[in-house]
């Protein structure tokens, strides 16, 4: 990622939206409406936010031509809600380690692109990019009690 900063070491993990979030006033109107959207959300960098990005698990990909659809499952003890990522106009997709989903997610970057958007998710065990036109972001409810 340029401007989050997220760093693992054998005894701990460190991540900071910081540089990132001083930095959003000015990318912000570079991004395609979607990306805007969910980038800007209140509290998609508040560490204790319902609707932040951090802890989800990344659980399941779907592709179609150029469109990609992301689904990240909820912790219980942190969100009420799944998040459904749409990505339209996809002209890249990279995971890391190749063929298989990371683990939970510790944070995120949406940054202007001359394709639209790119969309880089660090997680626990690699990390996921995406280059398309635009990704529109959904909380899907969900029950935690079964």
């Amino acid at each position: 990622m340029e401007h989050v900063i997220v760093r693992f070491d054998e005894n701990a993990t460190y991540s900071d939206p910081e540089p990132y979030l001083e930095l959003l006033p000015t990318l912000a109107p570079q991004l395609p409406p979607g990306a805007r959207a969910f980038a800007t959300e209140a509290e998609h960098y508040d560490f204790f936010g319902k609707r932040c990005v951090k802890d989800l698990k990344p659980a399941e990909l779907r592709a179609d031509g150029d469109r990609l659809v992301l689904e990240l499952r909820h912790s219980c003890w942190k969100h009420d809600a799944d998040l459904v990522l749409r990505y339209t106009g996809v002209t890249e997709h990279t995971f890391d380690p190749p063929g298989e989903l990371p683990r939970e997610v510790f944070l995120d970057e949406l940054l202007p692109h001359e394709r639209g958007v790119r969309h880089e998710i660090v997680c626990l065990t690699g990390s996921i990019v995406v280059v398309a036109a635009d990704v529109i972001a959904e909380w899907v409810p969900t029950d935690c009690t079964g």
